[in-house]
């Protein structure tokens, strides 16, 4: 098992209203996340390349919420689309006060990661995750494909929120 997955997004662990979110020197996350709708899979349409993710085609995250965590499990196909699956399994923590919308993802004890939802669908069919050194980007959905606009519209967010979108790289699936 590779280590690919250690820093995928747990996105599954945050959800909110909308687009929005509160004040937090551009870094706002949503402003709630409904944890049983958020659960699930959902595929990765471009996120900023990371040495864990080297090879990685039809990235995918699965959450499953548990008594005391969510249960997370990330995984990609290596090499192209039909290549060898690749998968790691995790536990990711709602912060306190967050309402769900900021977790700590572990993939390996004791280390934790911050993983934050900048942005979430009314329907939770897309999101934005992302981390506070802004290192980090996942955009979100629950098919394999987006739309130009949806696409857009998140990737606007994104600069809005001070993150350097020409690190952006889309990602492809053809399940």
């Amino acid at each position: 098992m590779k280590i690919f997955v250690f820093l995928l997004p747990l996105i599954v662990v945050v959800s909110c209203t909308g687009l929005s979110g509160t004040a937090d020197h551009g870094q706002q996350t949503v402003e709630k996340v409904d944890l049983e709708r958020y659960m699930g899979r959902w595929y990765e349409i471009a996120s900023f390349p990371n040495w864990f993710q080297n090879e990685c085609y039809c990235t995918m995250a699965e959450y499953e919420l548990r008594e005391d965590h969510v249960s997370v499990r990330n995984s990609c196909r290596k090499g192209s689309s039909h290549g060898k699956l690749d998968a790691a399994t995790g536990k990711a923590y709602p912060v306190s006060g967050s309402n769900n919308s900021r977790l700590k993802v572990q993939f390996f004890w004791p280390f934790k990661g911050d993983y934050w939802v900048l942005a979430l669908d009314d329907d939770y069919q897309y999101a934005m995750v992302g981390h506070p050194s802004k290192q980090y980007l996942w955009i979100l959905s629950r098919t394999p494909t987006m739309t130009d606009h949806v696409y857009r519209t998140l990737v606007e967010r994104a600069v809005q929120k001070g993150y350097d979108i020409s690190r952006i790289k889309r990602t492809f699936c053809s399940e």
